[in-house]
């Protein structure tokens, strides 16, 4: 892929599985909800009492994959530093409405205002794409 239609499919609508290092022990893999500001972050939210940010903060870096689960398939993979910081309502609310639709979506922060206390900005260092579209366009 190039870097606009890398940048173009990380932005679409697709559920990221995050991998983290653990370091006893085979990565946590996990899906996550994220948002992506072409050029320079996938962003999800989590919650700091999980595994999952206590490994995030504990090693520093991570890789998410987003894919599409149909033909043509697809996948962008980032790996990269993160970063973690105390998250907002709007923050969760726009990653939240992105996967339910704005009601659904703010019902979901809403109902949940002790949950998801902070973002997790992965900065790419790294990609690996893939499309099938251009390696086997008559396929499926």
């Amino acid at each position: 892929m190039s870097k606009q239609e890398r940048d173009d499919f990380l932005a679409a609508l697709h559920v990221g599985v995050l991998a983290v290092e653990r370091p006893d022990g085979p990565p946590l893999v996990t899906p996550v909800w994220y948002r992506y500001i072409a050029g320079g972050a996938v962003e999800f939210n989590t919650t700091g009492s999980t595994e999952k940010a206590k490994l995030l903060e504990r090693s520093g870096h991570a890789t998410l994959c987003a894919q599409r689960e149909e033909y043509p398939y697809a996948y962008v993979t980032v790996d990269g530093p993160v970063e973690i910081e105390e998250t907002d309502r709007a923050t969760r609310v726009d990653i939240a409405t992105r996967y339910l639709g704005t009601e659904i979506g703010t019902e979901y922060v809403d109902g949940s205002p002790d949950a998801d206390d902070l973002v997790i900005r992965l900065r790419p260092a790294r990609w690996r794409t893939a499309d099938f579209s251009k390696e086997y366009p008559a396929g499926g």
